[in-house]
């Protein structure tokens, strides 16, 4: 449960405004997010009790909420009509439902400028902040490699970009190399070592890019926070049933998303441990996260994206420590921080994890390779 304060806003009346039928019975915060404000409200409709989400939208993080809702909205509807061809007992279990508005629109606006959306709140199913073993692990990696899979044939016009850039790690690294130059809070000779450990892969941050560039990498609708927590897991079977955190859908590249995946799901510690001799890749998550992901994406995935699978979760960490080391060295006005020094210790978290991932580089691709080769027999065997 989340400490926001609930008589914050006037649920009730915010509600009011969506397509919503029943008695209006109670509210409270829902879930643990930093950036929106989230409340499950309970309706009696036909006797039984059903739960939705009311969220309010943060539009000082997302500058325009109303092409985030319109790219929700889109992305939904098309994988709900490919879930009612199949099981249409699941196409309001394996994606979210957008609620809309009286006034037919997929979000409410109210006399304070708060942007409002509304879902059917799933139920029998939760999220996890950590993954508790691998079997989990490979359960939310196919989650997202299925939700990944259902966009492939997503139709045009292009979805709106959110956050431009978001995962242009050249760009980070520049915008890096802006707050060392200029060291607007005199902290850049405190953070010689992770400045130096930064610039020193700066050839690697581009790769990805290239080979977009170059054709050999399709832009793909994606995720783009693939946490381990954006993934609803059954509360009965613990399979993993729904991608949820949609704010970030837009364009980009398939091996973002796996790489996030590994960046946040392998790390054996906490994002901001202390204590680095705690922080390494776990193998055997990276192996289930690997397994479940290609059992939903590996059909469609490019040579280009297989041969980059291992490379993408260190090439996402890296991109991760910047920002956090950019933050730090800019006087931390991005990332919230509780303590002195946070940011750089988030940027040690993840510089070490990536020292981690190089170092276990080789089983990382001999696993890809393992893994992989079956499925192209398989393949060659049906033609």
């Amino acid at each position: 449960m989340s400490r926001q304060n609930p008589n914050r806003h006037d649920i009730p009346a915010i509600a009011r405004n969506f397509e919503i039928f029943g008695e209006f019975l109670e509210f409270e915060p829902f879930g643990n997010g930093h950036i929106n404000d989230t409340y499950a409200a309970s309706y009696v409709q036909g006797g039984a009790v059903i739960r939705y989400i009311h969220q309010r939208v943060n539009h000082q993080v997302f500058k325009n909420p109303i092409a985030q809702m319109e790219n929700i909205q889109r992305v939904t509807a098309h994988v709900r009509k490919k879930l009612r061809r199949t099981n249409r007992l699941r196409s309001t279990r394996e994606i979210l439902t957008v609620v809309s508005s009286r006034a037919g629109k997929p979000y409410f606006i109210d006399e304070d400028g708060n942007f409002w959306r509304t879902y059917v709140l799933i139920e029998g199913a939760r999220s996890f902040d950590v993954a508790n073993d691998p079997d989990q692990a490979f359960e939310a990696a196919r989650a997202y490699g299925k939700f990944q899979r259902q966009l492939v044939d997503f139709p045009p016009p292009r979805l709106h970009e959110i956050i431009p850039d978001f995962h242009n790690t050249p760009k980070r690294v520049h915008s890096l190399e802006i707050a060392i130059r200029e060291d607007v809070a005199k902290r850049v000779k405190g953070a010689r070592k992770e400045i130096e450990f930064a610039l020193k892969r700066k050839p690697s941050a581009s790769r990805l890019l290239e080979l977009m560039h170059a054709g050999a990498m399709p832009e793909r609708v994606v995720h783009n926070d693939t946490k381990f927590n954006n993934v609803l897991l059954d509360d009965e079977n613990g399979e993993g049933i729904c991608v949820v955190d949609l704010d970030t859908v837009m364009p980009g590249l398939a091996l973002y998303d796996f790489g996030d995946m590994v960046r946040s799901t392998t790390n054996s510690g906490a994002e901001d441990e202390r204590d680095l001799k705690r922080i390494f890749m776990r193998p055997d998550l990276f192996e289930a996260l690997l397994r479940g992901y290609l059992d939903e994406a590996g059909a469609f995935l490019t040579d280009a994206e297989r041969k980059n699978l291992a490379f993408a979760g260190r090439l996402i960490t890296y991109e991760i420590g910047v920002r956090f080391l950019t933050d730090h060295l800019s006087g931390d006005v991005y990332f919230k921080t509780h303590r002195e020094g946070h940011n750089l210790d988030r940027a040690h978290t993840q510089f070490k994890l990536v020292e981690s991932m190089e170092e276990q580089e080789a089983e990382m691709e001999s696993l890809v390779a393992r893994i992989l080769k079956p499925k192209r027999r398989h393949a060659r065997a049906k033609k």
